[in-house]
């Protein structure tokens, strides 16, 4: 049957019935994976199968989740829903939708359900809801993702019961394109998620989706409770144990998010070797290890985390350079290592080579060489101007901060200052993420290098209010109130930079603070 035909019947069967009582087929939990009640018209010998393939879907699990479901059409052929999920396992709203090859694969699992198949008038919504996802198969346009949140909106309408449609409506909202300030969108998804978690404690996708609504600096704590309990929830799944560590890394909470990673890299690996995961959900953790390693002073286990990228299973050559530059360069920029930085060679793609040049510019305006500042700003511009269509190009707001240590090298020192002041104002209202060393903290070292201590102390306060605890902004308030003259904050700030820190501390910053404010 033609899969516009079928959508069309679909989209029929659902205007007239909207409101048709769910199926009771019996909905047995995912040990392991959470618990979901699902009931659909497969057959019961199906029904396993199935709900461990939505269980796995809500954790982002897709290669395993694929497993599933299709473990459930061997049950059942004539199992509809079983084909829903295989296409739903080739659209990741929340990394990088579904390109080309997706779209295709999605629409051939939904081709595959025949009309004459048993569906209930809620599962035709289901069909034709994803059926918009899948509606062009060159590109998934922001119309089509903004028309498929709406039928999921309907849905939830229609059978408010249904946890699946709170939980699909609620990630929807999360993929919005084009939303500028969404934290009236992120609070409208969090209500409707607390809401499931309270009616079903164990449901994977309201903790896991519930954190992803609140990753912002703004809402970070309304997912604390999410944080805590969604390994527990879903313990089988890699990206469950790693997932509450975003909501750490967000209020400073180091340790947790080390000991979240650790379990994830580890489950990741097993997962990959099984051909039950990629590499990059290990990569993933591992990004999350090395900063927060960094943050709790822990500078060798960061650099053992680079070194151990070699190492991850199932890895493509192009994946270590892109994940090892990307921490690489971080750790230049963390750790101040400007002559290391300055060695750095370009290598990788585009965004890979623009990422270093952007470093070795910094590095080298930090150590006073103009010149070579000067040489490799013009190199980056060169590799943005050249850089292909599908290659990422490097943020304006890194590029102001780039910018800005070029004319600090240069001398020009209120330029490089509103530059800079620029992008933290850029960063701050857009929360790119991704790690970054903050603009705002940058502004105060540039003006700690321009001796104004009391000024760079009030830019690391306002940095610590978005990015608690981390270890830079603690060690350059405590530096800036000694300058200050304001002995008391130099000592609290020690204090809380210390408490920290983790039991294998090794950054010299620990050794410098100690002789200069006292502290035995």
């Amino acid at each position: 049957m033609l899969f516009a035909r079928f959508l069309l019947s679909s989209l029929f069967l659902a205007s007239i019935f909207p409101c048709v009582a769910q199926q009771t087929t019996p909905a047995s939990p995912s040990t392991g994976l959470g618990k979901i009640n699902f009931p659909t018209s497969c057959s019961s010998a199906a029904q396993p199968a199935f709900l461990k393939g939505v269980a796995l879907l809500h954790s982002f699990q897709y290669a395993a989740s694929e497993q599933s479901f299709e473990e459930s059409t061997k049950a059942d052929p004539h199992c509809a829903m079983a084909y829903w999920g295989m296409a739903m396992t080739t659209y990741h709203p929340l990394w990088e939708g579904a390109p080309e090859k997706a779209l295709v694969r999605g629409h051939e699992f939904l081709g595959k359900i025949q009309k004459e198949w048993p569906m209930t008038a809620r599962e035709h919504e289901y069909v034709a809801a994803l059926g918009i996802i899948f509606s062009d198969t060159h590109k998934l346009s922001n119309e089509s993702v903004k028309a498929y949140s709406h039928a999921m909106e309907q849905i939830h309408k229609h059978y408010p019961q249904d946890g699946e449609a709170t939980a699909f409506y609620a990630l929807s909202l999360l993929a919005l394109p084009d939303k500028g300030d969404d934290t009236a969108v992120r609070k409208e998804a969090i209500a409707m998620l607390n809401q499931l978690a309270a009616e079903q404690p164990e449901h994977p996708g309201a903790v896991h989706y519930l954190i992803h609504a609140a990753d912002t600096p703004e809402l970070a704590s309304q997912g604390l409770v999410a944080a805590r309990s969604y390994a527990k929830i879903a313990p089988d799944s890699s990206h469950a144990l790693h997932m509450p560590s975003h909501i750490f890394v967000r209020l400073g909470l180091w340790q947790e998010s080390i000991d979240s990673n650790q379990a994830a890299a580890t489950a990741a690996a097993e997962a990959t070797q099984q051909h039950l995961g990629e590499a990059h959900y290990q990569f993933h953790a591992m990004d999350f290890l090395d900063y927060s390693y960094l943050q709790m002073g822990e500078e060798s286990k960061a650099q053992q985390i680079v070194d151990d990228l070699s190492k991850v299973p199932g890895a493509g050559a192009q994946q270590v350079v892109n994940t090892k530059v990307n921490i690489t360069t971080r750790n230049m920029l963390e750790l101040h290592h400007w002559r290391q930085a300055l060695a750095l060679q370009p290598e990788g793609d585009s965004f890979d080579r623009q990422m270093i040049y952007a470093v070795r510019t910094i590095a080298a305006a930090r150590t006073g060489d103009k010149k070579a500042a000067g040489e490799n700003f013009k190199s980056l511009k060169k590799e943005i101007k050249d850089k292909h269509e599908k290659e990422y190009k490097l943020e304006d707001f890194r590029q102001q901060e780039v910018e800005a240590w070029l004319n600090f090298a240069k001398g020009k020192n209120d330029k490089a200052l509103k530059l800079m002041r620029d992008a933290a104002a850029t960063q701050d209202s857009h929360d790119p993420g991704g790690f970054n060393v903050p603009a705002r903290e940058m502004l105060a070292d540039m003006l700690m290098e321009l001796h104004k201590p009391s000024d760079a102390l009030k830019e690391y306060e306002a940095e610590l209010k978005i990015e608690p605890n981390r270890f830079n902004a603690l060690y350059g308030a405590e530096t800036a109130a000694q300058m200050s003259g304001d002995a008391t904050k130099a000592k609290t700030y020690d204090s809380q930079l210390r408490e920290g820190c983790g039991p294998q501390a090794d950054r010299p910053e620990l050794q410098h603070g100690k002789s200069r404010s006292g502290v035995q």
